[in-house]
């Protein structure tokens, strides 16, 4: 996200404008975590995906 401040900003609008970006409205992605149960490296999968295009 971007914030555009101008010069001739107030104080007190540059503050609701930082803790409004600080404000995160993504998704949690801690309830997933442990979702997936792999029975290989998870590393070694990646590479393999990796190198497919070769």
């Amino acid at each position: 996200m971007a914030t555009i401040i101008k010069k001739k900003s107030e104080k007190k609008n540059l503050s609701k404008l930082f803790n409004k970006a600080l404000i995160s409205k993504g998704v949690d992605t801690r309830k997933y975590c442990g979702v997936i149960k792999l029975k290989r490296d998870p590393l070694l999968i990646q590479k393999e995906l990796r190198d497919e295009w070769e």
